[in-house]
């Protein structure tokens, strides 16, 4: 079925994709259900349901979320800027539909019930948005006199408006970072580079005025002991001092037991009680291999929006990784984003690895280009050139 001499679609996608990021992928999936067994028990327990009752949830979407990935993988560029399309458009819809029609939790309407299950569209939005505004900012820059820019900043304001009406400003925060990201890649001044700084500032300033939830947040980070809420925080701390190198073992953590979010956005601290820092370095290790070397992957591309798409998606990927440790570290206010393929979250899990798919779509070796230069037909994406 993968034989070299056999020239079906799915041969063909298995010499051509990045087969290394690929495992490494489904590698940190894994790691996400056996961190699951470690830290969700606790969790369902105080919540009154079966002990295994998120471990079950977040193992049936593994297999889904891997045939999500691969289907993805199996694209040509022209069909990946389709399926974004489709997506970001029907994302979108979602969104504002969440405003009236969303389900109210802790004062926000951040999700949707669909055919029985709960979808938070924001996390559909993001990969989507990514690879649509990597393909118009890459016609801008192949021709000046279109509008493309244009198209997806006022595009990045219809998102941003729903998501700050829901209100959700950790989700505006990436998808307004995935925006700058485009800007900077496709090429600025640094007079840009600094007026966008300010308007983040800004940003967060407006965001500090106007939302009460991320005021309180703010205040609670600068000053801890001024009363406000800050259990989670101080167990998941707790949690990470208490398992030191190597843990105290599988189900002998005492901290994780009280986090209330230890399958979610605090997985990584109950990791640490449990597995110790150096399994946590591991986990780091992954997720860092998997950014460099779609990275790498990236800049090999020859076409435009291919690396333009492919760098954004990982760097956004990174982002949501980078959000999640510092808030397990204690070294930004509580953002509630869930660490990719790790924390519990079937929504977040499938929306994730639709856009690695894509990534992995992006960066496969075109067996045309081989043919025209006449080398090898078959080459892992990151074989350097001859």
């Amino acid at each position: 079925m993968f034989s070299r001499e056999r020239k079906t679609r799915l041969a063909e996608w298995w010499w051509t994709v990045d087969r290394q990021l690929l495992g490494a992928l489904v590698l940190l999936m894994i790691a996400g259900v056996v961190l699951s067994f470690a830290a969700s028990p606790p969790v369902a327990e105080r919540l009154g349901l079966s002990p295994y009752h998120f471990i079950i949830r977040h193992s049936l979407f593994v297999p889904p979320a891997i045939a999500v990935m691969v289907l993805a993988s199996l694209m040509s560029q022209r069909q990946a800027r389709w399926a974004a399309l489709v997506m970001l458009c029907g994302s979108v819809v979602l969104l504002w539909a969440t405003l009236r029609f969303g389900v109210e939790v802790k004062g926000a309407r951040r999700w949707i019930s669909a055919f029985g299950q709960s979808v938070q569209p924001s996390e559909f939005v993001k990969p989507a948005y990514a690879i649509i505004g990597a393909w118009l900012f890459s016609e801008s820059m192949k021709r000046p006199e279109m509008p493309a820019r244009t198209i997806a900043t006022v595009l990045l304001g219809v998102i941003i408006a729903a998501l700050l009406l829901q209100p959700d400003i950790g989700q505006t925060a990436l998808v307004f970072a995935t925006w700058a990201v485009l800007l900077f890649l496709s090429g600025i001044s640094w007079v840009i580079i600094f007026g966008l700084a300010g308007a983040a500032v800004a940003m967060l300033f407006g965001a500090y005025m106007f939302f009460p939830h991320f005021a309180r947040r703010i205040d609670t980070f600068i000053n801890p002991d001024g009363g406000g809420n800050t259990y989670q925080v101080d167990r998941a701390l707790q949690s990470l001092l208490e398992g030191g190198w190597f843990g105290r073992g599988p189900g002998e953590s005492i901290a994780k037991k009280l986090i209330p979010d230890a399958h979610a956005d605090y997985v990584f601290s109950a990791a640490a009680g449990e597995f110790g820092i150096l399994f946590c370095l591991v986990l780091v290790g992954l997720i860092a291999f998997i950014v460099v070397r779609a990275l790498l992957a990236a800049q090999r591309q020859s076409n435009l929006f291919a690396r333009l798409a492919a760098s954004t998606i990982a760097i956004q990927f990174a982002m949501q990784c980078g959000i999640n440790l510092a808030v397990n570290l204690n070294l930004i206010p509580p953002k509630g984003m869930t660490l990719p393929f790790v924390s519990y979250g079937g929504t977040s899990m499938l929306a994730i690895a639709f856009g690695m798919g894509l990534m992995l779509a992006l960066t496969r070796e075109k067996p045309q280009e081989r043919i025209a230069t006449g080398l090898p037909l078959y080459r892992t994406a990151l074989a350097p050139a001859e």
